[in-house]
């Protein structure tokens, strides 16, 4: 029988020193906590996000902590060519991208899938689903095509199953899940593409969620842990799947939710 040769470099399996991640929707809650996460274990994160002064203020916490290893870029990750400038600033500062997480999302509607006007319906895919297919495009060219890399997207539980409310979002979730077993299955393993897909986290992003008492309920009712989650629980599972430890972990979709299962 042959050996077994590992190909997971020596060495602790989440150091990610010498590594330039790109992160996006990182001004504040779970984008925030991944591109802190990914400094804590070594590498140089690029925050963006629309607002360059939040994303500033980011990169100053961060840095605070882990001595000069973020930096914040703004780009609309609905406009293509605020993403291809982002692209072009990353590379010509570091020169390479080896981890790319597409966390930035937006959802300007609530409520029955047939009551949303077009608008909401265009804005929602513009930044949820067709913004990760342009800034995954951009970076796969810049840098992962030749020199291969990591691929996380920040997906849903609402991507897996229907919910209430939330119908369009998780339309484009389930279209990202698509979308990551589609392209790791294109990369051959040099690009390794995985997602992560959340429950109802604490965030201002999800406070109509947990704000909202009867939806708190039913979600705590039906939850294992008896409780939401955190953002660095969702950050944590990023990390993984950015590192060695998932060096053969591709096409796969972590699911973060305490095993509640629907919103």
């Amino acid at each position: 029988m042959a050996a077994i040769v590992s190909v997971v470099p020596a060495g602790s399996l989440f150091d990610l020193s010498g590594r330039v991640a790109l992160v996006t929707g990182a001004s504040r809650g779970i984008g925030s906590a991944i591109a802190e996460i990914l400094a804590e274990h070594g590498a140089q994160v690029v925050l963006s996000s629309r607002k360059q002064a939040d994303l500033d203020v980011e990169a100053e916490r961060i840095n605070a902590q882990y001595a000069e290893k973020a930096t914040a870029i703004a780009a609309h990750s609905g406009r293509p060519e605020e993403l291809e400038r982002l692209v072009q600033q990353v590379m010509e500062r570091f020169s390479r991208i080896d981890i790319l997480v597409n966390n930035a999302a937006t959802n300007p509607y609530m409520g029955p899938v047939l009551g949303a006007e077009l608008p909401a319906w265009d804005k929602t895919f513009e930044v949820n689903l067709r913004g990760v297919f342009v800034l995954t495009k951009l970076v796969y060219e810049a840098w992962m095509e030749d020199h291969g890399g990591s691929i996380v997207n920040v997906a849903s539980i609402g991507g897996l199953r229907p919910g209430i409310g939330l119908g369009i979002y998780n339309v484009t979730k389930a279209g990202v899940i698509m979308l990551t077993r589609q392209l790791a299955r294109e990369g051959g393993g040099k690009v390794r593409v995985n997602a992560v897909a959340p429950g109802v986290i604490k965030t201002r992003f999800a406070e109509a969620l947990w704000g909202n008492q009867a939806i708190l309920d039913r979600v705590l009712a039906q939850n294992p842990m008896g409780r939401i989650g955190v953002p660095n629980e969702v950050a944590a599972a990023v990390l993984f799947l950015a590192s060695d430890a998932a060096s053969y972990v591709n096409g796969e979709v972590l699911v973060v939710d305490g095993g509640g299962g629907e919103v």
